[in-house]
């Protein structure tokens, strides 16, 4: 393996740098071995679209969801109206007997 000749300084926050540093040791690399694999593995264009389906199943998740709740909410009108109907009715029905 060629020997390093460049250096590439990364700015972080204290807490990025724990988890990085964590997570070469999980993995038993070196964090510079974690940091190229990443470089490498990371692709803007792929992430980009991967997102842009996430958010596509995402909204039409919502919009199922939200579909669902204004089903759910009309039953429980015509439910409330037919339970307000029984009981008029048992109201004037109780108030014949009294008379």
């Amino acid at each position: 393996m060629p020997a390093a000749v460049e250096r590439i300084v990364v700015q972080t926050t204290p807490q990025d740098k724990q988890a990085i540093v964590e997570k070469a040791r999980r993995l038993d690399i070196p964090i510079s071995e974690l940091m190229r694999r990443g470089a490498f593995a990371y692709d803007a264009g792929q992430t980009d679209a991967e997102l842009a389906a996430l958010a596509e199943t995402a909204q039409a998740a919502a919009e199922r969801a939200g579909a669902a709740i204004d089903d759910a909410l009309a039953f429980i009108e015509a439910s409330n109206r037919r339970i307000a109907e029984m009981e008029a009715a048992a109201r004037q029905a109780g108030g014949r007997e009294a008379a």
